[in-house]
């Protein structure tokens, strides 16, 4: 009996539509447009395209102000 092996490489895209970009925020489109301050850029006529990298950027930060908020707000009580 033969064994035969496959290879597949799944590579992600970087730059998104805004129906992937808010899919991939976990967003819906909607409040995606409405939230997101990343600016989508145009690589082909008519075509406004997100970054990943600026998206992951937002994410982010918006994850560290919202530990600072957190950590401020323990110290206030604790004062």
């Amino acid at each position: 009996m033969s064994r035969a092996s496959l290879n597949i490489s799944v590579v992600e895209k970087r730059m998104k539509s805004v129906s992937e970009a808010a899919q991939y925020c976990g967003l819906a489109v909607k409040h995606f447009k409405a939230i997101c301050p990343v600016q989508p850029i145009v690589l082909q006529q008519n075509n406004l395209l997100y970054d990943k990298v600026d998206l992951d950027g937002w994410i982010d930060a918006v994850k560290s102000d919202t530990e600072m908020q957190t950590q401020q707000s323990i110290l206030a009580k604790l004062a």
